[in-house]
């Protein structure tokens, strides 16, 4: 997959990148409720059709946001986990969650997020921390 942008404005190429629903979606799905495999993103509420999804995984392989790696117990499966560089997108999405739960209540049912109550720099530093633990615990069973 050939990397492109469309400028050389740093907002403009990250927009490139994680500026569609999808991507943020997937993103998301690692972070908040540590999704892991294409069924697991399959599974989400928005229901990405699977061409979009594999597209949007192999983009953020690409741009080095995740990474794709085989199960230990089966090698048949790909499991996708958050680079440190992703891991840098974690105040982003907290942000987008705050202002999502604090603005949009009032036009549809949102999802109650466990803690987006919290200080900010709490709640993004419980979300790494979550993310990082749920990963030591696939590290320890393989």
């Amino acid at each position: 997959m050939e990397n492109k942008f469309r400028s050389s404005c740093p907002i403009a190429s990250t927009l490139d990148i994680i500026g569609d629903k999808w991507s943020l979606l997937v993103l998301r799905d690692m972070l908040f409720h540590h999704k892991l495999t294409f069924r697991d993103f399959s599974l989400s509420d928005e229901q990405i059709a699977p061409s979009i999804l594999s597209s949007r995984l192999k983009l953020l392989v690409s741009y080095e946001l995740i990474t794709k790696e085989k199960l230990a117990d089966n090698k048949k499966e790909n499991i996708y986990i958050l680079s440190k560089k992703a891991l840098e997108l974690s105040p982003l999405l907290v942000d987008i969650s705050i202002w999502g739960d604090k603005h949009l209540r009032s036009f549809n049912t949102i999802d109650n997020i466990e803690g987006l109550d919290l200080e900010r720099s709490l709640v993004i530093s419980t979300v790494k921390e979550r993310y990082n633990s749920m990963l030591q615990d696939i590290v320890l069973s393989k």
